[in-house]
């Protein structure tokens, strides 16, 4: 078999050798710089040199990769400015500028993040603050096996889910070789676009097109019982999230680190294909509604619910989290999750005024599913957000629609080393949790402060805007 070398291979001799993501922190608990950033960072050698912006940047020496997607031996490192050209390169495109996107995001997210950029670009800002790493609806417990299939005494619709869920478990690669995946990783890169903007009285759409999207990549890690972390890294602004197992928290550059209100949920980018079992132990709930062809494909479709007392605990203050509604769309022909749909809604009731509601849904369609280990694994795929909302007065709706394009370049599991002290909050957590509003923009009329290309420069002169994120 032919090796093959990349920056996971890279990542996994450090590991191998001692360099622990425990060892790249400080002796206290308490930090500030990402948990990661040990790991994304090579040992200097005497052969080294500085990237700018990164880190040390050394030749990977020859080591047997275990995904097929990690790229050839023999390829160099280069300095961490060669990256893919955000402006363009499309994803899925087989063009590189530079020798390979894995030395390019870890320069993206070992570097300090342009936090004069992210202010300069509002509509980054709220792309990242709605996709860059938003939950998945109620809080999931992989350990528990999912249900008996029975058709006594249960409803049609609870027991065709079960039977197509026991369908995707064994077409993702079986129960038992996932109870075996202690850990994983898996990287990816992405484009970013607010593509359309409208009002009751005219649309405004981007004519940049692909030249407008924001570049950028990430990083996951996940391990059981309810732990992950994630980077991403667009448009020059990083944000970070991650779960202990107890809390789950964000940063951003604008907001800083704050905790999530609610119970503890798997983060929605590890369902879109990357991680089967917890996307199984989502849907064991569900109920089966019925059929839907989708992109050429007949599927059955699950749809789940939250419970109203996982609204209340998400909800604080004047943001009330009305519904939040699941959906997953699984191939009748592969039984495999192809197309995955949420959409929560949320009343702000302000201090003598009416009330506003805010629509936020999330299409997310997952393609070219490859094996890894024996796994399966969706590497591309894209999302459609549409923001809606309206009240107040008729005739006042506002209805921004995003796009995000990914694919997943290196996936892993069962890494060497991985340790627990990844996963430990960051020192500067503010005690307050905050809701799921948090980044949608409403100036103190209640009005819109959404706009694209052609209102940037009003959006950043207006400083009664609000950004409330969206977890």
């Amino acid at each position: 078999m032919e090796k093959k070398q990349g920056f996971f291979s890279s990542l996994k001799e450090d590991v191998i050798r001692g360099l622990s993501p425990s060892r790249s922190r400080s002796n206290s608990l308490a930090r500030t710089g990402s948990p990661m950033s040990g790991l994304l960072r090579r040992k200097k050698t005497s052969n080294q040199y500085y990237a700018g912006g990164g880190g040390y940047v050394a030749q990977p020496e020859p080591l047997i990769a275990r995904s097929g997607s990690l790229r050839p031996v023999g390829e160099a490192l280069a300095p961490l400015m060669e990256g893919p050209d955000p402006d363009g390169v499309e994803i899925g495109d087989s063009k590189r500028v530079g020798p390979g996107i894995g030395e390019w995001v870890k320069g993206q997210l070992s570097r300090n993040p342009s936090v004069t950029a992210s202010y300069k670009r509002s509509d980054l800002r709220l792309l990242l603050g709605v996709m860059a790493a938003p939950l998945a609806p109620v809080h999931v417990n992989c350990n528990d096996p999912l249900p008996h299939l029975s058709i006594k005494d249960t409803p049609i619709e609870t027991s065709s889910a079960q039977y197509i869920l026991q369908q995707y478990t064994a077409a993702s690669g079986g129960q038992k070789l996932q109870n075996s995946i202690r850990n994983a990783y898996a990287m990816g890169k992405l484009k970013m676009v607010a593509c359309e903007y409208e009002t009751a009285t005219r649309t405004v759409k981007n004519r940049n097109g692909s030249k407008g999207a924001e570049s950028g990549g990430f990083v996951l890690w996940q391990m059981n019982p309810d732990m992950w972390y994630v980077e991403l890294a667009v448009g020059g602004s990083k944000v970070r999230a991650g779960c202990n197992g107890k809390l789950v928290w964000r940063h951003t550059p604008w907001l800083g680190s704050h905790t999530a209100k609610g119970p503890v949920r798997p983060l929605r980018r590890a369902l879109q294909g990357l991680d089967p079992r917890t996307t199984a132990s989502m849907f064991a709930d569900a109920r089966c509604i019925g059929e839907k062809n989708v992109n050429g494909e007949d599927c059955f479709i699950l749809k789940l619910c939250t419970d109203p007392q996982t609204l209340k605990a998400r909800s604080e203050g004047p943001a009330e989290i009305i519904r939040h509604v699941l959906f997953g769309y699984f191939s009748q022909k592969t039984g495999l999750l192809v197309h995955i749909e949420d959409s929560h809604l949320t009343r702000i009731q302000s201090n003598g005024g009416d009330a506003v509601y805010w629509e936020t849904t999330i299409d997310s369609y997952l393609d070219d599913y490859r094996p890894v280990e024996g796994i399966m694994i969706a590497h591309s795929g894209r999302s459609v957000v549409t923001l809606f909302r309206f009240g107040e007065v008729a005739m006042s709706h506002t209805k921004t629609k995003m796009e995000e394009a990914w694919t997943i370049e290196e996936v892993a599991f069962n890494v060497p080393g991985l340790s627990l002290d990844c996963f430990i909050p960051p020192g500067d957590l503010k005690s307050g949790s905050i809701g799921e509003t948090c980044e949608l923009p409403q100036d103190e009329k209640g009005k819109t402060g959404i706009v694209l290309a052609a209102q940037r420069a009003k959006l950043a002169a207006a400083s009664n805007t609000i950004w409330q994120m969206e977890v």
